[in-house]
């Protein structure tokens, strides 16, 4: 049987979190709502047009990746379908893994297995 400490913890972080949700979701609405007055309502990677039921698919994508970077003239947003946008971020998070650099600037090898490294040592040896 769970205390009662632990259910008035339960209850605080659960407040936390749907007041933080509820956050999000309002300055999200806040700054997509910008977004679709200033933008035509097409996706700037692929040219998918939307209107009517489908407009929830267009996304608004912060060209610096920085979501508290919403300038009101819009140059940070651009507006992209959910597939489009998606794609954006997995980009981004690749290019992250590879830019890791090692203390004198040169780029940390991302393979180290080199499955062909003594091939030409065991075609020798078979001769």
């Amino acid at each position: 049987m769970p205390s009662k400490k632990t259910k008035l913890d339960k209850d605080k972080m659960d407040r936390i979190v749907d007041e933080a949700r509820r956050s999000l979701q309002k300055r999200e609405q806040g700054y997509r709502e910008q977004a679709l007055k200033i933008y035509p309502w097409i996706c700037a990677r692929c040219g998918r047009e939307f209107q009517g039921k489908k407009l929830r698919e267009l996304t608004v994508h912060h060209k610096d990746h920085n979501h508290d970077y919403n300038p009101p003239d819009g140059s940070n947003w651009e507006l992209l379908c959910l597939y489009c946008h998606d794609n954006e971020h997995s980009r981004y998070l690749d290019q992250d893994g590879y830019e890791e650099l090692t203390p004198d600037g040169e780029q940390e090898p991302t393979v180290i297995h080199q499955p062909f490294a003594n091939l030409d040592t065991l075609l020798t040896d078979t001769k």
